[in-house]
């Protein structure tokens, strides 16, 4: 027996791809899964199995972003990426990597900037912004490793040039295994300083 109405189910998912990507553009939300439910209520679909994945909804953002944002978005992501860049030189020896929606480019105005610092003791990261002058709060993150392991790690949230920055702060041994994407459950993409930089000049 054929499925029933698969391009109209096809034609469905792609509608609240989009939708769930408008949402995540203009309200400045990142939680793909709450996303996906304001589509849904749109759409009034009550049907789980017919929500998108998160990295169909990602695709779907940076088709919106090319489509809607232009150079708006251009410069956007460009100035987060210099702030994330003035953040890492300033934290070098916590060997800071650039993470999430500002590396991928998929960020929007109201994204903040996620940044993976390494050290034996968290306090030597707040100890380092006091020395800096940049005024901080001190965070907790949950974190995905797997399928199975989520794990809590210590962060730190601040801002340069009006942008807010968070770090979640790993043990130095944490540097080899990447925990896994929200996107597409395979370990983050991660660059170092000298990729950001070669980024910025592409």
């Amino acid at each position: 027996m054929t499925k029933r109405h698969p391009v109209r189910t096809e034609n469905l998912r792609r509608a609240l791809a989009q939708e769930a990507a408008r949402v995540m553009a203009e309200h400045g939300i990142s939680d793909f899964l709450f996303a996906k439910r304001k589509a849904a209520e749109r759409f009034g679909v009550t049907d789980n199995a017919v929500l998108p994945k998160n990295v169909e909804v990602e695709e779907a953002l940076a088709e919106y972003q090319r489509l809607f944002g232009g150079d708006s978005h251009v410069e956007t992501l460009y100035a987060q990426r210099q702030v994330a860049l003035e953040a890492m030189k300033r934290l070098k020896e916590f060997e800071p990597r650039l993470v999430g929606p500002v590396l991928t480019g998929t960020a929007t105005e109201h994204s903040q900037v996620q940044i993976h610092l390494f050290a034996d003791r968290a306090e030597s990261v707040a100890i380092k912004l006091m020395d800096e002058g940049i005024p901080h709060e001190v965070t907790e993150r949950r974190v995905k490793m797997n399928a199975e392991r989520i794990l809590a790690y210590p962060g730190v949230s601040f801002e340069i040039d009006d942008q807010p920055i968070e770090a979640t702060v790993f043990p130095t041994d944490g540097i080899r295994q990447a925990p896994v994407s929200p996107v597409d459950g395979k370990p983050m993409k991660r660059a170092n300083v000298n990729e950001l930089e070669a980024l910025l000049k592409s």
